[in-house]
C-alpha cells in the first residue's frame, strides 16, 4: 500500500479540476496544468477532493499510485502558486544577466554563455542571485539544474553556480611542506 497515494488531494477554491483526454487538467488564477494519467490508476474527482485507486496490486501500479497522486499535489499547488528555485554564483568577476529571452553568463570561460529561458518560467538576476519562477514544479527544477550545470561549485574555491542553501564539501588543496 503507499502512504502518499492512499491521501486525498484537496482541491482549494478558485482551483477546479476534471479529466480530459486521459489526463487530468488542474485549473487556477495562476496556470491551467495537466497531468497524464499513469497506467493502473483511476482517479476521481468529488467532494473537493481528487482520490487515487489503483486497478491492482502489482509493484508498478503501486509505484504510480504515489507517484500519480505526487504529480497531481504538485499541479494543484502550481495552478495557485508559483515554484521558486533561486541559484547563487559565487566567484570572481562571474556574473548573470539578462538580454531578451536569454539570460547571459560570464562564469570564467573565454566566452559568455547564453542560456534560453523556456517558455513558462520567469527569471530574475540581481547581482549574484539568479531566481527562478514558473508553475511548473518540474519545468523550474529542470530550467535551475541546467542553469547550475553550466559551471558546477567546484570544492577547492567553491567557484560556480550553486543552489541557495547548498553546502559545498570544501577540500584542503596543496599544503606548503616544510624541509627537516
Amino acid at each position: 500500500m503507499s502512504k502518499i497515494g492512499k491521501q486525498p488531494v484537496k482541491i482549494p477554491a478558485g482551483i477546479s479540476a476534471e479529466m480530459k483526454n486521459g489526463s487530468l487538467e488542474v485549473k487556477g488564477k495562476n496556470a491551467t496544468l495537466s497531468v497524464k494519467l499513469l497506467p493502473g490508476i483511476k482517479v476521481e474527482v468529488k467532494d473537493g477532493e481528487i482520490i487515487f485507486i489503483p486497478n491492482g496490486s502489482t509493484k508498478q501500479i503501486i509505484s504510480n499510485w504515489g507517484t500519480m497522486r505526487a504529480l497531481t499535489a504538485n499541479a494543484v499547488s502550481g495552478a495557485s502558486d508559483d515554484f521558486v528555485k533561486e541559484l547563487v554564483i559565487e566567484g570572481v568577476g562571474y556574473k548573470a544577466e539578462l538580454q531578451g529571452t536569454n539570460l547571459v553568463l560570464s562564469v570564467g570561460f573565454s566566452h559568455q554563455v547564453n542560456f534560453p529561458i523556456p517558455e513558462g518560467v520567469k527569471i530574475t538576476v540581481d547581482k549574484a542571485n539568479i531566481k527562478i519562477t514558473g508553475s511548473s514544479k518540474e519545468l523550474v527544477g529542470e530550467t535551475a539544474a541546467k542553469i547550475r550545470r553550466i559551471k558546477k561549485p567546484e570544492p577547492y574555491k567553491g567557484k560556480g553556480i550553486a543552489y541557495k542553501g547548498e553546502v559545498i564539501r570544501r577540500k584542503d588543496g596543496k599544503k606548503a611542506t616544510t624541509s627537516a
